[in-house]
């Protein structure tokens, strides 16, 4: 089957297997339902993966027209899926983690009475589908549909135990923010569709590099909504408050979605957007989107740095080491270059694995402990030692230990962006590698001084503090003890994840491969002729990703902080009040849904001024 016939089944096959789930109800025993899920979402990834390497060349981009509807003198009302090696890669990638997460998900919680037996697994489906349409869409309009549908499911699935009042308010935290997402970039496809009378990304972007050309005012509020709808699902920093939040209280197998896939959507989303309508001479100019992308991306990478190493609750610890390498992607892409976004794509790739398997780590933690708190855990992961030594690998890769592919994405982006952010990379991946490795030296290492009586005098005393720190029982997916032992099931994923991160950084042709998916990524003319006119076309090629000196000394330079940091910081106890300087932060992360309104509000006018 040639590959632009392919691109439909990668998005219907898992929407099919959700209905056939639903269908068959309560009927259907739980083994059946989670084997079956498992199979159509390991079909997708087979098909995506077999599309990807069908693709003739790396620059390729074969398109199929739903429907028959093609464009005719490079206009058409036609939907297209467009199968570029950068949107097949992330299709698979999604997919794989799918695979993962529902085979983690055998029996990691228990189901309480008269529950629909598929309903989780069809949940997951369904999150697939809209991730997998996202990722291959060639319509604007059709994009935020699977980008909605992705976040309808995502709230789901944060809330699953609706049962549960802290799963419900995640969820809702989630939604509401995320909705106003959908609302900004709803509006700002209104725009567009009002400059130029298309929806398809291809006809925008020809449509605003006609005569006269240059962008107006229009073309700019359209970008800044659009985007900051975008930055939303990115978590990038002030939207990113819904995000610990969800984590806190998500089932693990969802979290390793989140962070894995969903969160690097959003990044994605603003890479796919600029390049394919805005990158043009009628479109935003470099230097302003530059300039936005990179203050974005600073200060989301320093705040998320900083609130990762003040946490004790784990889970929420790892959300917000999201938060912070969001904001280092935002910044290689800010350098608006193929190498930019040929590192930010091996980034990506291996941070997927490496955080999908931390949070698999924790879930581990949590189902045999019940709970998910740092001191409280103290030296009670000795008796899961291999579990041990792959939760401290996964501190190590976060940290851009070579050759993981952390640390090769990390030196890639490192180098296209150049100076003071080649520190700020390695600040960042420190102190967030640190974090895990210092809790992980605490809770499987059993060092610095036990919590005794301290584990409760050590809690904040404000609801807020308490919030962002703590960590018992939070995610109500397992009331502890159920599990004697790691299941060797439970074990295998985060080692397979951890063994394809570790392989992004050893496999030269994937490199070679990336580096040249980012040459036709980046380049906007050569899309719309590919898409409109069906001509395929050469960009100017760049020097394909690759290890350097310079970028392994840097990944070290990075990780011996990251480990001395933790061996320091798991010597002191803790406090029994939070430093009075982190007061302000934490003040920042209230809770409450107003005050998350208002710094989206807040994001919606930074993102405008720093265009303008």
């Amino acid at each position: 089957m040639s590959v632009d016939r392919t691109l439909p089944l990668i998005v219907a096959a898992p929407l099919v297997g959700a209905a056939l789930l639903v269908g068959a109800g309560r009927r259907l025993p739980r083994s059946a339902a989670e084997v079956l899920g498992c199979l159509f979402a390991a079909g997708t990834a087979a098909l995506a993966l077999s599309a990807s390497a069908g693709i003739p060349s790396s620059t390729a981009r074969p398109v199929e027209w739903l429907g028959g509807w093609r464009p005719h003198g490079g206009a058409g009302v036609g939907i297209a899926l467009v199968g570029d090696r950068i949107g097949l890669g992330l299709a698979t990638l999604v997919s794989l983690l799918v695979v993962a997460a529902l085979a983690y998900a055998w029996r990691y919680f228990a189901e309480p009475p008269r529950r629909h037996s598929g309903s989780f697994p069809a949940l997951v489906l369904l999150f697939q589908a809209g991730m997998c349409g996202f990722a291959l869409a060639g319509d604007l309009f059709n994009a935020f549909v699977f980008f909605e549908l992705m976040g309808v499911v995502a709230y789901a699935l944060t809330g699953y135990r609706v049962e549960e009042a802290r799963a419900v308010q995640g969820a809702l935290v989630f939604g509401v923010v995320n909705s106003l997402g959908a609302y900004t970039t709803l509006l700002g496809i209104g725009l567009l569709y009002a400059r130029t009378g298309e929806l398809g990304l291809a006809q925008i972007g020809s449509a605003l590099d006609a005569p006269p050309g240059g962008p107006d005012a229009l073309v700019v509020a359209a970008f800044v909504l659009v985007a900051a709808g975008l930055l939303v699902k990115a978590a990038a920093v002030p939207f990113h408050f819904w995000l610990a939040d969800a984590h806190a209280v998500a089932p693990t197998p969802v979290c390793m979605l989140m962070s894995g896939v969903m969160v690097e959507l959003g990044v994605y989303g603003v890479a796919r957007v600029y390049w394919t309508v805005f990158a043009g001479p009628g479109g935003i100019p470099a230097p302003d989107a530059h300039r936005a992308l990179l203050a974005l991306g600073v200060l989301t990478a320093v705040l998320g740095a900083v609130m990762c190493a003040l946490q004790r609750h784990l889970k929420r610890l790892l959300a917000y080491s999201t938060v912070a390498h969001t904001g280092l992607f935002l910044i290689g892409l800010a350098v608006l270059t193929p190498e930019g976004l040929g590192g930010v794509a091996l980034y990506v790739l291996a941070h997927a694995g490496v955080k999908a398997a931390l949070f698999a780590c924790v879930g581990i933690l949590l189902d045999r402990f019940g709970s998910v708190d740092e001191p409280e855990l103290h030296g009670k992961g000795r008796q899961l030692p291999w579990l041990g030594v792959l939760f401290g690998t996964g501190g190590l890769a976060l940290a851009g230990l070579p050759p993981f592919g952390t640390a090769l994405g990390k030196a890639v982006t490192e180098e296209a962006a150049g100076g003071w952010a080649t520190a700020l990379f390695v600040v960042v991946s420190a102190v967030t590698g640190g974090a895990v490795l210092r809790a992980g030296a605490r809770v499987f290492l059993g060092l610095g001084p036990a919590p005794g009586s301290e584990a409760g005098a050590s809690r904040p005393a404000d609801d807020a503090a308490a919030e962002e720190t703590t960590g018992k029982a939070e995610e109500p997916e397992t009331s502890g003890g159920r599990l004697s032992r790691a299941p060797v099931s439970m074990l295998a994923v985060p080692t397979a994840l951890l063994a394809g991160a570790l392989a992004v950084g050893l496999v030269p042709d994937l490199r070679t491969g990336i580096g040249h998916a980012a040459d036709a990524f980046t380049d906007h003319a050569g899309y719309l002729a590919a898409v409109l006119h069906g001509v395929a076309t050469e960009p100017a090629p760049t020097p394909p990703p690759h290890w350097s000196t310079a970028g392994v000394l840097w990944g070290l330079v990075a990780t011996g902080p990251a480990v001395g940091g933790a061996l320091l910081a798991v010597r002191r106890p803790l406090a029994a009040e939070p430093a009075r300087w982190t007061t302000p932060l934490r003040r920042l992360h209230s809770g409450h849904m107003g005050d998350y309104v208002a710094w989206f509000l807040a994001g919606v006018t930074l993102l405008g001024v720093l265009i303008v």
